[in-house]
């Protein structure tokens, strides 16, 4: 596994792993595709919000979109690996490593219905910080009633 941050040379394979990722969530978004057949993206990289890339073997494997706040620390935006790599602890590893190299405040959401993806960050976030962390329902402005784990990451 090798993590690269996204730049000018890679922005275009984060687009692309960004398509796989919004259509599995249209039926939750209630997305469709433009006219072209691309999907809108919710989370930009701009500002302070990074985007990262995992590899497997010099391929693409999956993505993160990271935002970092100077008083709220840092939130998940967007995670998503490949299908074929998944069930192998690639998203494990690739979100731990993260965690790692961010040491501070985190939180992560779900939105509702996504209960793969809630009992995906809730076994990832419980392996990391060996059952200290909290979780709650939350309203957020933007998705409605999300799912909320947070916690502190300290490097391992």
């Amino acid at each position: 596994m090798k993590i690269k941050t996204v730049d000018r040379a890679t922005a275009h394979i984060y687009d692309n792993l960004c398509q796989a990722y919004e259509a599995e969530f249209s039926p939750l978004t209630h997305k469709q595709p433009d006219a072209n057949g691309l999907f809108a993206k919710d989370t930009l990289l701009e500002g302070n919000i990074t985007g990262y890339l995992v590899y497997s073997n010099d391929l693409p494997a999956g993505l993160a979109a990271i935002k970092q706040d100077e008083h709220e620390g840092f939130e998940v935006c967007e995670f998503y690996v490949v299908p074929y790599y998944r069930r192998h602890k690639l998203g494990l590893q690739f979100a731990s490593a993260l965690f790692d190299q961010m040491p501070g405040n985190w939180q992560i959401k779900q939105i509702e219905g996504a209960d793969h993806a809630t009992a995906f960050w809730r076994a990832v976030v419980n392996d990391y910080t060996s059952g200290h962390y909290q979780e709650d329902s939350y309203n957020d402005p933007y998705w409605g009633n999300v799912t909320r784990q947070t916690f502190s990451a300290q490097k391992h």
